[in-house]
């Protein structure tokens, strides 16, 4: 997916929010915003990936700051809550709606302000929701018929409940040698390989890194190793945003993405209205 017009205003009020969680000081803050600002006309132009080009730029700013993770606490507090509303719902033992569950855990994401004081609620909702696109039954058929799976997670917290399907997955395909990816290291609230072990994924799945640290799975910046996974894998699931940003245009039928369109660029990709639950084929 290429970049929107709102997609550079969403990358400076990214930026701001990663000023104040690193430092109270107005001076540096000051300091940090304008350093923002004249780096984005060096990463933006029309053909960027905002995931991929904002991730980088978020990067230098982290830098610029010294604080090489600023949603540290988010993530934690996160991490607290999710696991135990998904540890109350316990195990799923229907896969439409383990599938739900995983996709509601998308609201989890901190760069549209979410509150995770509200977390059960808002999973628990969702998760009646209808999917306003549903191709889950077709992705059901290809895990059946599949040998290997990625499955590359998105935020932090939201691991949890992409946990719940993977348990299920695991339950109701036995031989399937499944793989689940996150990054290399912290950037925003997304979960990293140490986030997955943390969370008791080794379990499930053989954990492994996309190779670095930027949101989504920019191929361009994938690991040797990643990249050959990504080749040889049958199916793959793709959740949140950040993932359909970098994989969308590869129009790869193996992908399908479990989302929610949280913002007018994805819901304006995909065609649907703001908000909607889906799980889509890639092709």
């Amino acid at each position: 997916m290429k970049i929107h017009y709102e997609c550079i205003a969403c990358a400076v009020n990214q930026a701001q929010k990663i000023v104040e969680m690193s430092t109270p000081d107005l001076k540096k803050r000051r300091e940090a915003m304008i350093f923002f600002a004249r780096r984005i006309g060096k990463f933006f132009d029309e053909s960027s990936v905002p995931a991929t080009d904002g991730g980088r730029l978020f990067l230098e700013l982290y830098r610029f700051l010294g604080d090489d993770d600023p949603f540290r606490d988010y993530k934690r507090r996160s991490t607290e809550l999710a696991a135990k509303v998904a540890a109350d719902i316990g195990e799923v033992g229907d896969f439409g709606r383990a599938l739900k569950l995983a996709i509601a855990g998308n609201v989890i994401d901190f760069a549209v302000g979410y509150d995770p004081e509200k977390i059960e609620e808002d999973i628990l909702r969702m998760a009646e929701e209808e999917l306003y696109v549903d191709e889950s039954d077709v992705l059901f058929e290809e895990l059946r018929r599949a040998k290997s799976l990625l499955y590359l997670v998105d935020n932090c917290g939201e691991i949890y409940f992409d946990k719940l399907l993977l348990g299920l997955i695991r339950k109701l395909f036995p031989g399937l040698n499944i793989y689940v990816a996150a990054k290399e290291g912290p950037i925003i609230n997304d979960a990293t390989v140490e986030d997955l072990r943390e969370a008791g994924f080794e379990e499930l799945a053989h954990v492994v890194s996309t190779g670095s640290r930027l949101p989504g799975a920019p191929m361009e910046y994938a690991s040797k190793e990643f990249k050959e996974i990504f080749r040889k894998a049958d199916v793959i699931i793709a959740k949140g945003q950040a993932n359909f940003e970098t994989l969308s245009d590869l129009k790869d039928s193996r992908i399908f993405f479990l989302l929610k369109a949280k913002c007018r660029p994805i819901s304006r990709e995909l065609n649907v209205p703001q908000g909607s639950l889906v799980c889509i084929r890639g092709a």
